[in-house]
């Protein structure tokens, strides 16, 4: 029988899904406004691609901000309404000198 835990939606593992898929397409790179469409696609692929390796019951949707650091703030919010039991969120924040990422990860399972 599948252990229960297999099946659950797992922060900690979303969350490093999401780090090495930011840090392997953006790495040191100074902002650049005509590199921002490539790299928030290609985090969101890179990290499509490895929660579907999870092979968990989940259909995901990520998002992904990057803003050039000005001095101005970047405000983000959320509301949600479905099953805390089953379904899960994980937003993913990393700031490098000219610029910052936020990306998110919503889980429902199906």
């Amino acid at each position: 029988m599948e252990d229960e835990g297999d099946q659950e939606f797992t922060s900690e593992q979303v969350n490093d899904v999401v780090k090495n898929a930011i840090t392997k397409n953006l790495g040191t790179n100074p902002y650049n406004k005509d590199r921002v469409s490539h790299w928030s696609a290609a985090i969101i692929d890179e990290t499509l691609k490895e929660l579907a390796k999870m092979n968990k019951p989940f259909k995901y949707v990520v998002t992904c901000i990057i803003m050039q650091k000005s001095g101005a703030p970047m405000h983000t919010g959320i509301a949600l309404h479905w099953d805390t039991k089953t379904d899960g969120m994980c937003s993913v924040q990393v700031g490098m000198d000219t610029m910052d990422c936020i990306t998110t990860v919503y889980a429902c399972m199906i």
